[in-house]
Formats: C-alpha cells, structure tokens, sequence
C-alpha cells in the first residue's frame, strides 16, 4: 500500500500538463510535393524579401534606412523573428530558440549604433559603452553542477587535480592569443561577423580538422576539459567537439574580443524575440505571415515568386523586380533551380526546448539558482531562469527553460528521433536529465512545453566556412536574386544574422546603382 506522501506525488505527477509546439514542419514539408493550387491572385512590388527571421528583419531595416519604403516581406510562420521568438505563459515569458546577445565587439558599428537606438546602449563613459543595467544579466548569472553540487561559473574549478587547472589555464591561454591576434593588414583573424575577419589564410587549414582533433594534438586530453569545450560547441552550433570544425570551436572563444572584464550578456525573459521585436517595427506594414514561397522563376522582366497562402489556403504570384532570400539553403534547394547541390553541403541541428512551470522553485544546495544552470555532463545543456531578468523576484510559480540539442554528427537520424518520439517520451527524458541536479522536479513540475527546432541552425563541419560551395551560395543571380542568411556565415549567430541582411541591402543597392 503506498504511503499518503506517494499517494500525493502519484496524483501530482497526473496532474501534469503537456504542450507541444514547434515550427511549421508540415508546411514546410509541402515543398518537396509542391502540391499547391494555382495562383488565383496576382501582387506587384519592386523588392520581395522571402524569410522575415532575423536577416530579413535586419534587411527590412536597412532598406527603411535608405530611404526606400516600398517593399515586401513574407513568412511562412504565423511569426517573425526565425529563431528569435517566444512564448508567454501566466506566468513569465520565455524563448523558443536564441535567448541572449553578447556584449558586441566596440569596432562593430552597425551593431552598436542599432543597440543605441533601441535604448540597450544609453550612452558612453571613457569611450566604453554604458548599457541598460536592466538589459543585462542579473547576478548570479551562472553556475554549474559539478561533482554533485553547484559552483559560480561553468568552468569547473573545485576539487579539480593540479594538472587540470592547469590545462585550463593553457587552453585559455591560447584562446586569449587567438583573440587578440590580428594579419599585417591590421584585421583580425577571428572576428565577428566572419565577413570582417582578414583574408590572410594562416589560420584556415583549422576549418579542415574537428575541433576534438585539435584538442587532441594540443594535448587537451582531460574529459572535464573536453566536456566544457563541448558544452560551448553544442551551445552556439548545435553539434559538439566532434562534429564542428577546428576553426569555429576557437571562434566561439576567440571571435569576441571584450574578454572577461565584461562577461555580462544582454538577456530578456523573452529571450532574442526582443530584439526580433525591436526589427519588426520596420516590417510590420509590409509583412505578410503564414506565405509559404514555394517557387522562384526568373522572367524577361523581373521574379515569379509563388507563395502559399496558408490562412486562405490560396496561391498568390508575386511579381517583383529583386528578390532577398532571408531563407536557408534546405529551403533555397526547393525554391531556386540548380541549387539542391548547394543545399546538401548544409547541414542543421535540430534542437529541442522544454519550458518547465514549476510550483516552487527547486532545491537549491549549494551555489543559488542563477540565470543559465548547466549541469555537467549531462545530456541537455542545462536550463535558463526565464524570471531571472524580472524586476519582480517573487513569483507564484517558477518557470525554465531546458536546451537539449542532437549532438550526433548525423542530423537526419537525430531529427527523425525528434519528431517520431512522442511527447510523452520527451516529458521523460527532460525530467530524467533534470532529476540529477534536482530530485523530484517532476513533483513540482506542473507544464511542460515542448518546443520542436528540426534544422534548428546551420552546422559550421568541417570545411563549411571556407568551403567553395558556401562562398557560391551567397552570390546573387543576375543581379535580381540576393542572400541573406547565418547560413551564408557558417555561424548562427545573431550579430551574423543582423549583418547578412544588411550586406545584401548594401550589394542589392550598389548593383541597382551600376546598373543604371
């Protein structure tokens, strides 16, 4: 017979509700039958950007700065912002893909002058920027659960022998020399975005090797090393140390060069959506949502574009003079002849999100609850405090966030796992993960949402960022097809984002001006 306190737990755990979201995977899925009707309406406008994620948003930014009003934008979700949207519960709201921006490099103009109009930046002391105290994390900021208790930071740093201290202090050591390491042409060699880095090649043979081999030639041979490493690679690229190039494992250290005098992130509860929010202001009356562009065909005049319209179940042609592709190559290959080479060279992680409601907040032994909570080698990277940023610090209920990404080289099987398991199998597998750091959070967990990213980002494998086929992909067409996308960097990331939709405003305008 069990006992009342097993009794209660039993019919806690019942209680527990379930959510599943995700992308619109079976829209998108569509454009492999193209099984579309017929267009029954026809829009004309000179400029049609397809993809309203973060670099069509920028785009639809760039073109208001100079000037230009009369455009298009259309999204297959009932959404803008790509990777950078949210959810809200009664409680807090919470991400459902990126959730924080690192503090941009000073030498990044177009960034900083944006986070200035938005009042994240509100002015300079000494030539450093001021920002928004409430736009950045709140102390503590992050922690990590480590030989079966917390700790401040996510390098692990108690109980550890002399020999692995000292292998971390190498190995940032030379991620500091690469930081600050710059080519005779005073440009550095890892610099965000890519674009800005120098040409100079002393440094490229990296993107050939994983970043597991170059940990392994560097005598980087401590697993609790590895695991941090690890951790970073998951946490930017989705894959770990054994899938990503050499050359983008040291990016993620070495491409921001504040260093740790400024370790702060800006971080929202609503996570990137924030800044999609601050873009969107420059789309919103020329944005159509839920349009699935399904063809793409060059004319004697300008662009067909035909677009699904998923609310009147309609197609629409669009005819545009110039088009900007704000859209990833797996899209691209189904949209654009000749393109489905291009398209297999990228490769996409899928992830998976779990926002907990929780009726208390977790036992905390040890380091308090923090912003990002990263439990050491587990198989999720850990979780995010959504009410962290709140101002109000006492809250009835306790919302997370869990990040769990397939870290296995072959996404297909990883995405496949996504969407075939079922939601109750996912429920399990987060609370199990969970339950190492904090036993019996499922009898205090009272929703579960499950959020479903099967090409999550763009992959940086070996030989993508300097691959021909990338640099192939990124060029326009006949002076009327552009591209803007993280894809076209290798990184998706939101600095690469904001400033792909930009470059390809800035190329799309000067072509315009050689042109006529």
């Amino acid at each position: 017979m069990a006992t009342p306190f097993f009794q209660f737990c039993k019919q806690e755990a019942a209680r527990l509700i379930v959510k599943l979201t995700g992308t619109n995977h079976i829209l998108g899925h569509r454009l492999w039958a193209k099984d579309f009707p017929n267009p029954s309406k026809t829009v004309t406008t000179p400029l049609l950007i397809v993809g309203a994620g973060i670099s069509g948003l920028s785009a639809a930014r760039q073109l208001r700065k100079k000037g230009i009003n009369d455009f298009l934008i259309i999204e297959m979700e009932n959404h803008a912002g790509g990777n950078a949207a949210n959810g809200e519960n009664k409680y807090s709201k919470f991400p459902l893909g990126a959730h924080y921006l690192p503090l941009p490099n000073a030498h990044d103009t177009e960034l900083m002058r944006f986070l200035e109009e938005e009042k994240i930046i509100t002015g300079y002391k000494d030539g450093k920027p001021i920002f928004d105290e409430n736009q950045l994390t709140f102390a503590p900021q992050e922690r990590l659960y480590y030989k079966n208790n917390w700790q401040e930071g996510l390098v692990p740093r108690y109980g550890n022998s002399k020999a692995l201290d000292d292998a971390f202090n190498r190995f940032f050591e030379a991620m500091d020399a690469f930081r600050k390491e710059k080519a005779a042409d005073g440009l550095y060699y890892f610099d965000i975005p890519i674009s800005a880095t120098t040409p100079d090649g002393k440094y490229r043979n990296l993107d050939t090797i994983t970043m597991m081999q170059w940990l392994h030639d560097n005598n980087f041979n401590y697993p609790e090393l590895i695991e941090y490493v690890n951790y970073c690679c998951r946490d930017d690229y989705g894959l770990g140390v054994n899938g990503v190039s050499a050359w983008a494992g040291i990016h993620y250290f070495a491409g921001r060069k504040h260093g740790a005098d400024l370790d702060s992130v800006l971080t929202w509860p609503e996570g990137n959506a924030r800044l999609a929010n601050h873009l969107k202001k420059y789309a919103s009356d020329n944005m159509a949502l839920n349009y699935l562009a399904h063809t793409v065909t060059p004319t004697d005049s300008g662009l067909e574009v035909l677009a699904f319209d998923a609310t009147t179940q309609q197609t629409v042609q669009i005819n545009a003079d110039k088009v900007i592709m704000a859209t990833p190559q797996f899209v691209n290959g189904y949209l654009l002849p000749n393109r489905k080479k291009t398209a297999k060279n990228s490769i996409y992680a899928p992830w998976l999100l779990a926002t907990l409601t929780l009726s208390t907040k977790p036992d905390e032994p040890g380091f308090p609850l923090c912003w990002d909570n990263v439990l050491h080698n587990a198989k999720g990277l850990g979780y995010i405090y959504d009410q962290h940023q709140s101002i109000q610090q006492l809250h009835d209920k306790t919302v997370i966030t869990y990040y769990y990404s397939f870290a296995g080289n072959d996404t297909k099987k990883s995405r496949k796992e996504l969407y075939s398991k079922t939601a109750e199998y996912w429920k399990e597998f987060v609370l199990a993960d969970l339950e190492a750091a904090h036993p019996g959070i499922k009898n205090i967990t009272e929703e579960i949402q499950l959020h479903r990213l099967g090409h999550g980002m763009v992959a940086p494998v070996p030989g993508y960022i300097f691959g021909m086929q990338k640099q192939a992909a990124g060029k326009p067409i006949a002076n009327r097809i552009y591209f803007a996308h993280t894809d076209l960097a290798g990184i998706s990331i939101f600095e690469e984002a904001f400033h792909q939709g930009i470059n390809a405003v800035n190329q799309l305008l000067h072509d315009t001006t050689v042109d006529s």
